[in-house]
This record gives structure tokens, C-alpha cells and sequence, in this order.
């Protein structure tokens, strides 16, 4: 379970009949806090590379933007590949099986609305 900022505009691709995939960083800080001595500790800012498949990829392209707070529930994966310079590298990734928007709404004269955007996924692609 996060609950954090998205860092960036979501990356969204479609294969295989219309399914979508989407990614994006997502930003999480622990809050600063000071110490019996004194002593201040300061705020600690980790980022989460989120990954969101089928119905959840078609809500995130439809409402997620820059800066979106989210509250996401999804399991680890973590998996290598290599880059360019064939280099062996290592990704850890969260793939959403639900999510909620917790930014505050957007008003606009449409029939459409972001209010209460939570969608569940039991289905896998691997």
C-alpha cells in the first residue's frame, strides 16, 4: 500500500486488441522529525515505479496527471534486463491491483467525473 505523488505524466502503451499498460514514478515521503537530543532528521522522499495493466491502465491515462496524489495497493516485482550498453540492471516495480485518486477534483461542465475513481483487477498478464 502507497500513498504518494505521481512524478511524472503517466507512460501509456497498448498491445494485443486495445489493452493498455501504463507507468509511472510515484513519489512517497517520510516526514522529517526531530530527536530527544535535538537533533533533526530530515525528510526522506522514496520513488516507486508503478506499473498498471487492462481497465486500471485505461483509468490512469483518463484521470492520472503530474503531481496526482494516489493511494495504490499492488504486489512487487522485480525483474533485470539489459540496457543499451548491455549491462545487466535490476527493476523493482509495483503492479497496482487497485487505486484511488486523492487529489481534490477538478470542476468541469462535462457529464464525466473523476469523483470516487477506484477500480479493482484480479487478472494478471504473467
Amino acid at each position: 500500500m502507497l500513498i504518494g505523488n505521481v512524478g511524472k505524466e503517466p507512460d501509456v502503451r497498448y498491445y494485443d486488441a486495445d489493452q493498455a499498460v501504463v507507468t509511472f514514478p510515484l513519489a512517497t515521503t517520510e516526514r522529517g522529525y526531530k530527536l530527544p537530543n535535538g537533533t533533526q532528521v530530515p525528510d526522506r522522499t522514496d520513488w516507486h515505479n508503478i506499473v498498471l495493466w487492462r481497465g486500471l491502465a485505461k483509468v490512469a491515462e483518463k484521470y492520472i496527471h503530474k503531481g496526482d496524489k494516489l493511494y495504490i495497493e499492488g504486489k512487487m516485482q522485480y525483474r533485470t534486463y539489459n540496457d543499451q550498453k548491455g549491462q545487466s540492471r535490476f527493476i523493482a516495480e509495483v503492479i497496482g491491483e487497485s487505486l484511488e485518486l486523492l487529489s481534490a477534483k477538478v470542476q468541469t461542465n462535462s457529464a464525466e467525473t473523476t469523483q470516487n475513481t477506484t477500480e479493482t483487477t484480479d487478472d494478471n498478464p504473467f
